[in-house]
């Protein structure tokens, strides 16, 4: 799949429309109870970028990025900026927010995680793509020194640690990441008159799997 490490501009995507979504088949039974199940183990983002367009030149930008990308062939870095942090959006990050792995005296890779809580139901979303220089990473509560403990691959969310952590020792994270997302639509449709007039245009951005 073709990916493009370039962020849709984030002065646009502020003020779009979207969210996570879910997929579940339900299917309602004789007796009046439902059995309820999903194929999908991971939520699917969507958001439409047209909600964000305020000037002619927000239009210009929009055609040049959608141009560049060839409509939906190459995905690109999406800021969602309702999440884009490891702690609450209105926090500063910091580097025991996500608990992402207990080391095992074997592993040296690991993935950094996300953890969505409530009550005790827990879902773990993968980070895929963190934004460089925002990574800190924790080994049983003291903060390690990028390049020097371990080393962090920006297009796979990957953290490589010089050696594994010992067994039982609690690595935690902090970072700001982005959505990989493409656009999906091959055809934007802009009418400058009905712009003018308040009418945005409709940009359908969808979350893909890398």
């Amino acid at each position: 799949m073709g990916f493009h490490e370039e962020r849709f501009p984030a002065s646009l995507s502020f003020g779009s429309v979207g969210g996570p979504q879910r997929h579940t088949d339900v299917v309602e039974l004789a007796n009046g109870y439902e059995e309820r199940n999903t194929p999908w183990a991971h939520s699917r983002r969507r958001y439409d970028a047209g909600a964000a367009m305020r000037s002619v030149a927000d239009l210009e930008t929009l055609i040049g990025f959608f141009e560049a990308r060839q409509g939906q062939v190459y995905g690109f870095r999406w800021r969602d900026w309702s999440d884009y942090k490891s702690c609450a959006v209105t926090d500063e990050p910091d580097y025991r927010d996500q608990i992402i792995a207990i080391g095992d005296d074997v592993t040296a890779e690991w993935p950094l995680l996300k953890t969505y809580r409530s009550g005790e139901q827990a879902y773990y979303r993968p980070i895929t793509k963190p934004v460089v220089g925002s990574v800190q990473i924790g080994l049983a509560g003291e903060i390690q020194a990028e390049g020097v403990h371990f080393e962090v691959d920006h297009t796979t969310g990957i953290v490589t640690f010089m050696h594994p952590p010992n067994a039982g020792d609690e690595i935690t994270a902090c970072f700001e990441f982005d959505v990989p997302v493409r656009f999906d639509t091959d055809h934007l449709a802009v009418n400058m008159a009905t712009f003018q007039a308040g009418d945005v245009p409709s940009v359908p951005v969808v979350e893909v799997r890398v």
